[in-house]
């Protein structure tokens, strides 16, 4: 069986009018399908390493957000990861399960559930440093150390520029 590259067949459903861009390049070359691709790959790295580590990825985020600042609420924290809140919910008492944190009541507001790091979740920081530093390094990423920072810098100021466009529209 012969496989039809994508782009192909992109190509053959795409409008053929002379004024017509293929759809393929419309969705396969723009900036956002190689910012897509690379987070894909990048991603799948850090994946296949945390897995390693018994760490699944979607706790990932969560444990990073919380090293930076522990002790918030369960909504705070579902913004900070960019989840909608039932899913912090799901990801929390998995976290829970593996004695990683704790969530309390805020005493200032009863209907609040705060969250906190424990020892153990803590602990995981100095170990699950290394391995995210080791898919940082610029030669994994095929970068010379100014390329990598200059790679920073322009994703963002990308980020800041979507943004500020986003807000301007009411979006």
């Amino acid at each position: 069986m012969t496989m039809t590259p994508i782009s192909q067949t992109l190509h053959d459903v795409a409008d053929t009018s002379s004024d017509a861009e293929p759809l393929a390049a419309l969705q396969f070359e723009g900036v956002g399908s190689r910012l897509r691709e690379a987070y894909r790959l990048y991603m799948k790295a850090l994946q296949d390493r945390l897995a390693d580590e018994n760490v699944p990825i979607g706790l990932w985020y969560f444990l990073c957000a919380l090293w930076q600042e522990d002790g918030i609420s369960q909504r705070e924290l579902s913004r900070r990861v960019g989840t909608v809140e039932p899913t912090a919910v799901g990801v929390l008492a998995q976290m829970e399960r593996r004695e990683w944190v704790v969530r309390d009541r805020d005493p200032d507001d009863q209907r609040r559930r705060v969250v906190f790091l424990t020892d153990k979740g803590r602990d995981l920081r100095d170990r699950l440093k290394p391995v995210f530093e080791g898919v940082e390094q610029p030669e994994v990423l095929g970068l010379s150390d100014p390329e990598l920072a200059t790679l920073c810098d322009l994703l963002e100021r990308l980020s800041r520029s979507v943004e500020r466009s986003r807000l301007l529209r009411g979006i």
